[in-house]
């Protein structure tokens, strides 16, 4: 019996030993990091420059629309105003003028969806611009990676600090301008719905 104990005791001192030992840690390669600024690829590109200057002439145009529609609509609706009929008016000239407050409603309701429809369609053409460009940059920058033997890239937005030499920004930019001299400013049209 006490050799039984003993065997226990050891067998037990055993399995709390191994349980104690420190398990090795996974050794992994060092880190090989670097960054790009999107930002500037997207910015300074030969596409994104030329696509940013087609979207701000859109832009542009639907300000200057904005701006043309909000002084004639406000003559118009003044104008209205001061010629209201009174209470006293007959029913003629009371219909008269109410048909012409209608019409000027209605064409202020059909200018307002104009803009928030030009509106609409530019917000989704920077969309797809990014969408390319963001597209045609993916391949350029894994290459990149496969070149300086670099595990991870980052965004430099996520980096509080970096060494310049980290930066491909530059070199993302020159291969993109070579890959992807342009991009379209208008999606394609959304597939038909049945």
């Amino acid at each position: 019996m006490k050799k039984m104990l003993i065997s226990l005791a050891l067998a037990s001192a055993a399995i709390v030993s191994t349980a104690a030992a420190p398990v090795a840690a996974q050794t992994l390669p060092p880190a090989v990091i670097v960054i790009v600024n999107l930002d500037q690829v997207f910015a300074d590109s030969a596409a994104g420059k030329t696509a940013l200057a087609e979207l701000k002439a859109r832009a542009d145009g639907i300000q200057s629309r904005l701006a043309t529609l909000r002084t004639s609509f406000g003559t118009e609706g003044e104008n209205l105003e001061k010629t209201r009929p009174a209470p006293t008016a007959t029913a003629p000239i009371i219909a008269a003028w109410e048909a012409k407050a209608r019409d000027w409603q209605t064409r202020k309701t059909q200018a307002e969806q104009e803009l928030q429809k030009r509106d609409q369609d530019l917000q989704l053409s920077r969309q797809y611009v990014v969408k390319q460009l963001n597209d045609g940059v993916q391949p350029l920058i894994s290459t990149i990676m496969r070149e300086r033997g670099a595990s991870i890239v980052l965004a430099e937005g996520a980096t509080l600090q970096h060494a310049a030499a980290l930066d491909v920004t530059a070199d993302v930019i020159a291969r993109l301008d070579k890959a992807l001299p342009r991009v379209a400013t208008m999606p394609p049209p959304a597939p038909a719905t049945k």
